[in-house]
């Protein structure tokens, strides 16, 4: 493709897509506005051909999102205060998902919220953070026309309660969405918990049957333990994407993602591109999944 006097390759492209523009002074914005629409251009064109390559290999049904780095992004742009970054990481899940549609990517799951969140932030940041959940879930979830059914995972007993009503409420307004996509929101969630409410459930369960411990002992599965989880009756997840360089699981799906592949990006959740998450996909159609072989 031609540009200006300058050919471009569109698949040459992966080291000129840098996440930030640098600005000289005041007096270069016309050259700056130039080089963002040059920016965007590559970007355009290399995103095509990271799709090609990406919907020509194996693509993940189910992808988990640990969506890290909201508050260092707000520091990075100078934002008084830092927690305003969840208002932006809230709003960029709406682009994932318009990625997943395009993809066919029908289960995705968002780590916005963990137990040790609620329990070691402060008071005034979780209740920000929980506003923000809220706005979001009742202006994109909470409606007749919405496209993906949501679910959630986690304890809605430590929410407050107007959070919970929220998410009850845009849980039951998407239960008849028969589009084949999946959101479940994970808030409040802790993977270690998960699985001892599981367990406790199990036993319920069998108890009430009049089984004794001794039989359950003797017949418990890995099915068993699944079928009570929070995510029961959907997919494990092929690929964990966490965002912000770290690189642990946090507490996130311990149980399910016994066999995921794990991607890692530098870059901050707000910050998040298409090109980052087809890096990631391409990545994961590039391995040989062995699940524990």
């Amino acid at each position: 493709m031609r540009y200006g006097h300058t050919i471009i390759n569109p698949d040459n492209l992966s080291h000129l897509c840098p996440e930030n523009p640098e600005r000289s002074d005041s007096g270069s914005a016309a050259r700056h506005s130039g080089w963002v629409q040059t920016t965007d251009l590559l970007h355009a064109l290399y995103a095509r051909r990271l799709r090609r390559q990406v919907m020509a290999g194996p693509l993940p049904r189910h992808v988990g999102l640990i969506i890290d780095g909201n508050r260092r992004w707000a520091r990075q742009q100078g934002m008084a205060n830092p927690s305003i970054g969840h208002k932006y990481g809230a709003d960029h899940i709406s682009h994932v998902l318009t990625w997943c549609e395009g993809l066919g990517i029908d289960h995705l799951t968002v780590f916005l919220c963990s137990t040790e969140n609620l329990q070691r932030r402060g008071d005034e940041e979780v209740a920000y953070l929980l506003r923000v959940i809220e706005q979001m879930v009742a202006d994109r979830f909470d409606r007749p026309d919405a496209r993906w059914r949501m679910h959630v995972a986690g304890l809605l007993d430590m929410l407050p309660d107007s959070t919970a009503r929220a998410l009850k409420s845009a849980v039951e307004a998407t239960r008849t969405c028969d589009t084949g996509f999946h959101l479940t929101l994970a808030i409040g969630y802790g993977g270690r918990q998960e699985v001892i409410d599981a367990l406790r459930e199990l036993l319920y369960e069998r108890a009430e049957a009049g089984e004794s411990m001794r039989d359950l002992a003797a017949t418990l599965s890995v099915d068993d333990i699944a079928r009570h989880l929070y995510t029961a009756g959907q997919p494990d997840p092929d690929l964990v994407i966490r965002t912000s360089g770290e690189q642990r699981m946090s507490n996130f799906l311990l149980w399910q993602s016994a066999y995921s592949e794990l991607y890692f990006c530098e870059a901050y959740w707000p910050a998040f591109r298409e090109i980052d998450f087809l890096r990631a996909l391409r990545s994961f159609a590039a391995r040989q999944r062995r699940f524990g072989g």
